[in-house]
């Protein structure tokens, strides 16, 4: 018999990476024959269009196995994102209390001091991530009353309601019981979303509830963590919200008899089936989080623990909660439009032409320096590890810096980057994690843009060779971070008289190298102020000069990560921390780093990185996997759209 799982609904076949989270082949060929005997068959839980798969596997004398989404699903609906979570049940299912299912026979194995500790990590790692098993809305941000117990409606009709012994008139015997058994406290009534937009509806009547003494409703599309932190209790039916009270240790009083009831680790209305016995808590999470459920890693495709699905959820929590529910982007392309979404997910981005079309209360979000007079503005710039490609050839972004106070080429004022490596503690661990990542940017030569170039060999008896990066004059890094030289044939004369024993290298930027950008004054005449003008690989250059002399170019750190010593006449953003040999230092800049701390600050703490594989947030870590990836199958021919867009370009510039 072959490990081959049959999937007779489209819609289960369309699940992506439905291999990985089964764990085994997955047959999606219709009932017609020719086909070979699976091992068993699939559906979708109780539902009535799995009639035909259950035929199926009892005329073959097959196991049906059931399925349904895990407890921590994904970021968006259903009807949004794919399950990245999965439960697979060869007896039943879990919601369904009239029959045993594999979840109570894995609840009710005894426990492992190993696995008893996992529980309790997983537990405290729910409530830290504070995740749910969705995890795109916002957590709710109004007063809540104090003190309250927390009473959640569902969808009428919910298979877990029939199937977990209630019926509707166990919302109503569950809300009389709340109000009687707590003289006294609010009793704060979750609505499920959709009955209040009317595409639902529900087991209680919003009216009604408005004109109840001592109930309250949140009917707002909110994240339910907040709501269950701060509640004193929660009764439900049969909702998951009842599984997630008890990891938060609240007194859960259930009046259907849901998988986590008749456990004893809960107050139930109904007598448990007799094969349900008290356990311990870790019991329940290590069966339901651990054994019972399998799950998918969004950005390998790959099966994973629930550890690793925690981590990922909980860095989309952490990012999409960052900036207010409502901003207004103001002066962006349609080019970039999508992308500003995409580095500000979690929030709703109303794009308009010019500030004044705001409301003086809003948020703006604009690129870089763009004037916002005295409003409230979140400021956009390439990150320090952006692609493959030229920013200014349309290559999509892996990364921007996202910053509320200033932005960390404008060294006249702060920034979000200089208060975190003015403040910020830099604990041991975060500080490995810096140095594991520069040691990996160095030995895999990556740098912001990866364009390549040509290999450069160092003359032979060259004593001491110093590469002065060329800028993009008009760049506003220059503008508002070079107080005093800010011509790149200034500078470049600057260090041929401070060097004259030096041999002199110049690099012009590659945006004026494709013709994208226009030279600098006087640019053309390099060579008669420097030994060598070079248009190589900018890695494989540091690699075999000894010093960088900058003005803002982010060229002095990319040399700083690579041990090399920069001079900088201008106030970039990694100057002034006692690395660099400052010409023009920043008063404000007091503290002395080390180089892991400055890379901690400037490619940990301070960018937004967003996977080209799930359009998620992700970590530099894996931003490097992915522009590894991603240079190793570029292509060295221009594209033929590319070059006409560079002509373009160049022909707008005259």
């Amino acid at each position: 018999m072959n490990a081959m799982i049959r999937i007779m609904s489209p819609g289960i076949a369309r699940i992506p990476h439905l291999d990985a989270l089964l764990g085994e082949e997955v047959s999606k060929e219709s009932l017609l024959g020719g086909q070979e005997t699976p091992r068993a068959v699939a559906g979708w839980g109780r539902k009535p269009t799995t009639a035909k798969a259950r035929r199926y596997a009892r005329s073959h004398g097959l196991p049906y196995l059931c399925l349904e989404d895990g407890f921590l699903r994904s970021v968006g609906l259903g009807h949004e994102d794919a399950p990245l979570s999965l439960v697979i049940d060869d007896l039943g299912i879990y919601y369904d209390a009239t029959t045993h299912s594999r979840l109570e026979d894995l609840v009710r194995r005894p426990r492992s001091a190993t696995e008893v500790a996992r529980a309790r990590m997983l537990k405290q790692a729910w409530r830290e991530t504070r995740v749910s098993k969705y995890n795109h809305l916002r957590e709710f941000e109004g007063t809540l009353p104090t003190p309250y117990v927390l009473v959640v409606d569902q969808t009428f009709g919910d298979a877990s309601i029939t199937y977990g012994l209630a019926e509707p008139a166990s919302f109503h015997s569950m809300l009389s019981t709340a109000l009687e058994e707590n003289p006294g406290l609010t009793v704060l009534v979750k609505v499920h979303p959709d009955v209040i937009a009317g595409r639902k509806k529900g087991h209680f009547d919003p009216t009604a509830l408005a004109h109840m003494q001592r109930v309250a409703l949140i009917a707002d599309e909110v994240h339910p963590t907040r709501l269950i932190e701060s509640a004193r209790s929660l009764y439900v039916v049969t909702s998951q919200l009842g599984f997630e009270g008890l990891l938060w240790d609240k007194p859960v009083r259930t009046f259907g008899m849901p998988f986590y009831a008749g456990w004893g680790l809960t107050d139930d209305a109904l007598p448990p089936p007799v094969r349900r016995r008290p356990v311990p808590l870790e019991s329940l999470v290590h069966a339901a989080l651990v054994d019972y459920a399998r799950y998918l890693d969004p950005e390998t495709g790959s099966p994973c623990e629930a550890e690793r699905l925690l981590d990922w959820m909980g860095l989309q929590r952490r990012m999409r909660q960052r900036f207010p529910r409502l901003l207004h982007g103001v002066g962006f392309s349609p080019w970039k439009r999508p992308i500003v979404r995409d580095f500000l997910q979690g929030s709703a981005v109303h794009f308009v032409k010019r500030p004044e079309a705001v409301a003086p209360n809003q948020t703006l979000a604009v690129w870089g320096l763009k004037e916002t007079g005295s409003m409230s503005a979140i400021r956009l710039e390439d990150g320090f590890l952006r692609s493959v490609g030229l920013g200014t050839d349309l290559i999509r972004p892996l990364s921007w810096v996202t910053d509320r106070t200033g932005i960390y080429y404008d060294s006249s004022r702060p920034s979000d980057l200089e208060q975190t490596l003015e403040t910020a503690p830099f604990e041991p661990a975060l500080l490995a994690r810096a140095r594991a990542l520069r040691e990996r940017i160095v030995s895999s030569r990556l740098t912001k843009y990866n364009v390549g170039g040509q290999a450069w060999q160092r003359p032979k008896g060259a004593k001491r060779i110093i590469l002065v990066p060329g800028q993009v004059e008009t760049d506003a890094s220059i503008a508002s971070g070079a107080p005093g030289i800010r011509r790149n044939m200034d500078l470049l004369r600057t260090v041929r008289e401070a060097n004259p024993e030096a041999y002199l290298l110049y690099k012009p930027h590659p945006d004026v190298v494709a013709g994208l950008r226009a030279r600098g004054q006087g640019e053309e005449g390099a060579s008669q102020c420097c030994d060598e003008v070079v248009d190589g690989d900018l890695i494989q250059i540091l690699g075999q000069v000894d010093a960088l002399h900058v003005m803002t170019s982010l060229a002095g750190f990319e040399a700083l990560l690579r041990g090399k010593a920069v001079t900088c006449h201008g106030q970039p953003f990694y100057a002034g921390w006692g690395l660099t040999t400052d010409l023009a230092p920043v008063a404000r800049r007091t503290r002395r780093l080390c180089l892991d701390s400055l890379v901690a600050g400037t490619l940990i703490l301070y960018p937004t990185y967003i996977s080209r594989v799930t359009g998620r947030f992700t970590t530099p870590e894996r931003a490097l996997d992915e522009l590894l990836e991603w240079r190793s199958r570029r292509s060295r021919t221009l594209p033929l759209w590319r070059y006409l867009f560079r002509i373009l370009l160049r022909l707008n510039k005259r």
